[in-house]
C-alpha cells in the first residue's frame, strides 16, 4: 500500500509518500509557524521524488492532535480535501499514538507526554502499541501519579523532559514524531474508525470578542439601582 502522510500538528512540517514502510519521497522541516505556507509544496515534492503521481495515492493519513490549533487545522483541511478530490480514505492518526510508535515501534511500555504549557501535558500510555490509557490534559502532578501506575515507561514527547528531568533528549524524551512511524498507523488503522477529525484535550486560549468592532462598551449598572 502506498501511503501519502501529513503532520503539521506539533513543531514540524513533514509531508512524506511511503510504500510497504519504505520512504519513498520525504519533506520535513522543523517551524513552530509558517505550516500553511510550506505545506502544499512539501507535498507535491514528495509525491513527486516518489513517482507515479497522486494517483498512485492509497491512503492518506494526518495527525490530529492533540498539538497545535492552527498547525493541525491546517494539515487536516489540506488531507481532507486532497483526499476529497483523489476519492481516498483519509485515516486521522493521534499524535500521541505517533509519539509512542517512533520509539517503540509497537513494543514495550511508553507513555507519550507533550508540554501543552500552561503547566500541563498531553499524556497517554501504550503497552505493545496498544493504548492503555485515553488521551488527557493532565497538570505535571496529576500526570505524574498516572505513569506511577504500571511501568516502568519508556518516555517519549515534549513533555517528557516535565516528568523526568534525567529523561535522554536522544532516546526516551524525543520530541519529534518520525514521518515513519506515521505511515506504519496510517495502514494499519481503519478509515471508518480513525476519521480525520481534531482531537482536542482542552478549550484553545484564545476567547471570542464580547463585543463587535465599534460597538460601545455596556454601560455598568450602579449597584442598588
Amino acid at each position: 500500500m502506498r501511503v501519502l502522510v501529513i503532520d503539521t500538528a506539533l513543531d514540524a512540517c513533514t509531508a512524506g509518500v511511503f510504500e510497504n514502510g519504505v520512504p519513498l519521497g520525504l519533506r520535513s522541516e522543523v517551524m513552530a509557524r509558517g505550516h500553511s505556507e510550506r505545506l502544499g509544496g512539501f507535498v507535491r515534492d514528495a509525491v513527486a521524488e516518489a513517482g507515479g503521481g497522486f494517483e498512485a495515492i492509497d491512503r492518506i493519513g494526518v495527525t490530529v492532535g492533540p498539538g497545535s490549533f492552527t498547525g493541525l487545522r491546517v494539515g487536516l483541511a489540506f488531507a481532507q480535501g486532497l483526499g476529497a478530490a483523489l476519492d481516498r480514505p483519509v485515516v486521522g492518526v493521534s499524535t500521541l499514538s505517533a509519539l509512542a510508535r517512533s520509539v517503540d515501534r509497537g513494543h514495550g511500555a511508553t507513555a507519550a507526554v507533550i508540554d501543552a504549557r500552561r503547566g500541563q501535558v498531553y499524556v497517554q500510555t501504550f503497552v505493545d502499541g496498544r493504548a492503555t490509557s485515553d488521551p488527557q490534559a493532565l497538570d505535571l502532578e496529576a500526570a505524574t501519579g498516572l505513569l506511577a501506575q504500571g511501568g516502568p515507561w519508556r518516555l517519549a514527547g515534549s513533555g517528557a523532559a516535565l516528568i523526568d528531568p534525567d529523561a535522554d533528549p536522544d532516546a526516551d524524551a524525543l520530541t519529534a514524531l518520525s514521518a515513519e512511524a506515521l505511515a506504519g498507523l496510517t495502514v494499519l488503522l481503519d478509515p471508518a474508525d480513525h476519521p480525520p477529525r481534531p482531537l482536542y484535550l482542552r478549550a484553545p486560549d484564545a476567547t471570542p470578542p464580547t463585543r463587535l468592532p465599534g460597538q460601545a462598551r455596556p454601560v455598568a449598572t450602579p449597584s442598588g439601582a
